[in-house]
């Protein structure tokens, strides 16, 4: 018994010498010595990382205050096919906003596509973000609203527009009436106190729009309005008092021009028009009387067939075989070429025209020429 604890502990010893041995043999382990970040460099850090987050905080929120902001007012259309970020491009660029991916941010938390409505907006730098979002709210919806396309013509008119959006579910036939005899449209060549449809006549923008469906009646027109209002810069304006007119003036004989051509003779048409107009067709037989049929047939909606002598007896102020002067209101809604036609006629001597076989106009410088050629087969009257 005593013989196995020694040979027992004879082995645990020669276990220990080799393992002191083998760690003998081992390399010395190196203690790691921690890093110490130098605590100015650290506060220097945080300071730089602090001052660009507020420069940065700071352009954010100037955008979004609109504070330091030249002055600057801009015209937005929106239509059915914008986004968010369309309408934010438009922004940009027109030097409203200056950072659009925070006005996009800006506007998904607000909840901007319930409140901005297509149509056409003057927006200025002094609006801020929730501003502009308002500026460019519709009553009568929003971008998520049903929209429907519309075309209107150049030459249509009041009549004509409304059947036309009624067809193409803006609204009914006889709420968009309603609208044309007593809504009130504040511009100042519309006459509120009148109850007729011909009041908004020549003022109803021909163009391409987008409508809600059974949009507000007097929001659809007043898209129109708002569009004709818009063209009328300065210049215009400027060019209709050279002339000596004032602007219903110039809308009628636009008007006028609109309803009597195709478009590829209006400044000769327009320089009739004001030969007669201008006292010296006194000499050609005239006598101030434009003659326009279309004026006539304005009168008379319903009329079918070619002007016989009987209707040109009609009295009526659109009469303008019977009264001289331009009639009382345009007779349609012209475009733009035919109200710069207008203000900028041909200089010339012709008192009379008429519609050849070949589908031109062919103007005369007395009644003599013109009788023979009306008398012709060239005629397309005959």
């Amino acid at each position: 018994m005593e013989d196995f604890k020694r040979g027992d502990t004879a082995s645990w010893d020669a276990r220990q010498v080799r393992h002191s041995q083998e760690a003998a043999q081992r390399p010395p382990q190196r203690r790691r010595r921690r890093r110490r970040v130098n605590p100015v460099l650290y506060i220097l850090f945080v300071l730089i990382v602090s001052a660009i987050l507020a420069g940065v905080g700071w352009l954010l929120a100037s955008d979004l205050c609109a504070f330091n902001k030249d002055d600057h007012t801009a015209t937005i259309q929106v239509t059915a096919d914008d986004t968010m970020g369309s309408i934010a491009d438009k922004l940009k660029d027109e030097g409203l906003i200056k950072y659009k991916w925070f006005f996009r941010l800006f506007a998904g938390v607000s909840g901007a596509k319930d409140k901005i409505g297509i149509g056409t907006y003057e927006l200025n730098t002094d609006m801020d973000y929730r501003a502009l979002i308002s500026a460019m709210h519709n009553a009568s919806g929003s971008m998520n609203t049903d929209t429907v396309r519309v075309t209107i013509p150049e030459g249509y008119t009041v009549e004509q527009i409304i059947a036309l959006l009624a067809k193409n579910g803006v609204n009914t036939e006889e709420a968009l009436t309603e609208a044309a005899q007593t809504a009130t449209f504040d511009y100042s060549y519309i006459d509120n106190s009148s109850e007729d449809i011909s009041r908004l006549e020549g003022y109803l923008f021909p163009d391409t729009y987008d409508f809600y469906l059974n949009e507000k009646p007097a929001n659809a027109l007043g898209r129109l309005i708002k569009n004709f209002n818009s063209k009328l810069d300065d210049d215009l304006l400027d060019k209709a008092e050279e002339r000596g007119y004032d602007l219903k003036d110039i809308i009628t004989i636009a008007s006028l021009i609109e309803k009597e051509t195709d478009g590829t003779d209006q400044t000769k048409i327009a320089s009739v028009i004001y030969n007669r107009l201008e006292g010296s067709g006194d000499k050609q037989g005239t006598y101030g009387l434009l003659q326009i049929d279309a004026s006539l047939l304005y009168a008379l909606p319903d009329h079918e067939g070619s002007i016989t002598e009987a209707d040109k007896q009609t009295d009526s102020p659109y009469n303008l075989y019977k009264y001289a002067g331009l009639p009382p209101t345009p007779i349609a809604n012209p475009g733009l070429a035919a109200i710069q036609a207008a203000l900028e006629p041909d200089n010339t001597d012709y008192y009379y025209y008429a519609l050849g076989k070949d589908g031109v106009h062919h103007f005369f410088t007395n009644y003599a020429d013109h009788l023979a050629f009306v008398n012709s087969s060239d005629y397309a009257g005959n």
